[in-house]
């Protein structure tokens, strides 16, 4: 019985027998093998929803974080949603003005006793805060390659031995959630990213005949595998991509 793959190795390992080893030999090399297995966990992790997860992770501001404006995240981070700042001490909470606004509009929901026209209102408050800045919202910036996020705040608002709640979406770890290597989109899309390799080792010697008649066809390799790699890629982004945010008004 054939295990499921739990690991890079067994991972590529069945890619390869899908694509007819031991019987056939795949001409690709280990390096190349590792690249294309990277290739397909870069796509996979951008853009289908279960490679993703939202965490929550608290940060205590530093002196050096007021300074610098900017936070250092896990490269594991794809982007952030918001932040929340937590003061320590609890005393300014029930003086917190967005406190205030938000136990106003929870007595006014419960006396109107609809929630229509207080989603309506929550709505139109929105787009308030966005167009005004009424303070209400955080200034962030989230730069990804840069692994940073960029605090554009002034420096009375970043209190050193204060908290940050940052809300984002992080990669999963496939070696802690090893059922991953076992994904069926993934399992199809590496096969046919190693194919892609095959047939491009094979296209300079297209025409070859081999002992026994056998002539090679690196071209066909290659074409069918851009083809099944196309139909892939387009059905993990319209079936599993988490949906853009956009506001409509």
């Amino acid at each position: 019985m054939t295990l499921q793959p739990n690991s890079r190795e067994t991972l590529v390992n069945y890619c390869l027998r899908e694509l007819g080893e031991p019987v056939l030999e795949v001409n690709v090399d280990e390096d190349q093998l590792e690249d294309r297995l990277d290739e397909a966990f870069e796509f996979w992790q951008e853009y289908h929803s279960d490679a993703t997860k939202k965490v929550y992770f608290k940060h205590l501001i530093t002196a050096e974080d007021k300074e610098n404006k900017y936070l250092d995240l896990s490269n594991q981070i794809l982007w952030v949603d918001r932040i929340l700042p937590i003061d320590a001490s609890g005393s300014n909470f029930l003086f917190d003005i967005e406190y205030q606004m938000r136990l106003a509009d929870m007595n006014r929901l419960m006396s109107m006793g609809g929630i229509a026209e207080y989603t309506m209102m929550q709505s139109s408050l929105a787009l308030y805060d966005m167009k005004l800045g009424s303070g209400t919202t955080e200034a962030i910036r989230f730069s990804r390659h840069e692994h940073k996020l960029f605090l554009d705040v002034d420096d009375d608002e970043l209190k050193v031995g204060s908290y940050l709640l940052v809300a984002a979406w992080s990669t999963i770890d496939p070696e802690t959630a090893t059922s991953l290597y076992n994904d069926r989109l993934l399992k199809k899309y590496l096969t046919q990213l190693i194919k892609k390799q095959w047939g491009q080792n094979l296209i300079k010697f297209d025409g070859m005949v081999l002992p026994g008649g056998i002539t090679l066809n690196g071209r066909q390799l290659y074409d069918d595998a851009i083809a099944e790699i196309e139909k892939i890629e387009a059905d993990i982004r319209l079936s599993y991509e988490l949906p853009i945010d956009f506001m409509i008004g």
